[in-house]
């Protein structure tokens, strides 16, 4: 079983002037810790519960070409690009543009978008779910086929292009990861098993993430594609991991334990949500105990 890191909060002792380095240093130290990815939400607005509006969000694309600079191994992506925020062509061109700059460590995070305030706050559309989904669809059709090399026209309810030029490829083969982020079980659940190399769940009740899960081997059976080449990865808000645990953190062997039971229910990588994330000392717990433990763990159907 892999780790990953999502990063979703910015207010960082020392104010704005301490955001680039305490980034990159939570970058550096989430790959010397052995996380297998790092995250940052795509949001222009803190979210609920997170914290206020108000406080600090970096665009995603842009803080991740950064982490890409002061990293060489971890995988970088966003959890998840809402498809309201770009065109679908120039969004696939970001995610190629930080796949070729770090050497092919790039993932396409990607989901219908929610968060209306920070749309009408800064003159986005947000139009009505149904057309979300339809725009999400059409937007993982077209990064198939801008990926697939084909240069020709795509014609689609929401979205017409005339050419899917895109140069430089990719430097994953075939193309950077598609996860696809959500649990919807009509819509979301499908897609995955159509389009998506990876699934993202909310990991908190092992009860919910089997019922999904269950949901998504239904879809592939539909789809005619194997469940087991699909990624399975979860998300849960981490609570901080001290040495001891106690007083609303956990310890080591307590998150272990935690870890251990997505192991059981073959997911394949846990991203850890964690809010405390500034604090670089529970970096280092995850580097020494936690980690090498997760490592050994066996996922089921693997």
């Amino acid at each position: 079983m892999r780790l990953g890191l999502q990063v979703n909060m910015f207010d960082y002792p020392g104010g704005d002037s301490e955001i680039g380095p305490t980034f990159a240093r939570i970058a550096r130290e989430a790959e010397a810790a052995g996380m297998a990815s790092l995250w940052v939400m795509d949001h222009f607005f803190q979210i609920p519960p997170n914290g206020a509006a108000e406080e600090p969000m970096l665009e995603a694309y842009t803080a991740l070409g950064y982490a890409a600079a002061m990293t060489e191994t971890i995988k970088l992506g966003t959890m998840v690009a809402s498809v309201t925020y770009r065109q679908p062509a120039v969004l696939i061109k970001a995610v190629t543009t930080l796949d070729v700059l770090s050497s092919g460590r790039a993932y396409l995070g990607i989901g219908a978008g929610w968060f209306e305030r920070e749309h009408v706050g800064l003159g986005i559309p947000f139009p009505p779910l149904k057309d979300r989904f339809e725009q999400l669809e059409e937007t993982l059709q077209i990064a198939q086929q801008m990926w697939s090399g084909t240069v020709g026209p795509y014609q689609g309810k929401h979205y017409q292009l005339a050419e899917t030029l895109c140069r430089p490829m990719p430097l994953s083969r075939p193309h950077p990861p598609i996860l696809i982020g959500g649990s919807g079980e009509r819509k979301t659940l499908r897609f995955v098993a159509r389009y998506g190399d990876a699934c993202n769940i909310r990991g908190e009740d092992p009860a919910v993430v089997q019922h999904k899960l269950d949901v998504l081997r239904g879809h592939c059976e539909a789809e005619s594609r194997s469940y087991d080449e699909i990624q399975k990865t979860t998300l849960r808000a981490f609570p901080r991991v001290t040495r001891g645990g106690g007083g609303g953190t956990v310890s080591p062997a307590e998150a272990i334990e935690i870890l251990g039971r997505l192991a059981e229910l073959g997911v394949d990588e846990h991203i850890l949500g964690w809010h405390s994330v500034g604090d670089l000392d529970g970096l280092e717990l995850f580097a020494n105990q936690i980690v090498p433990q997760v490592a050994t763990m066996t996922v089921a159907g693997r």
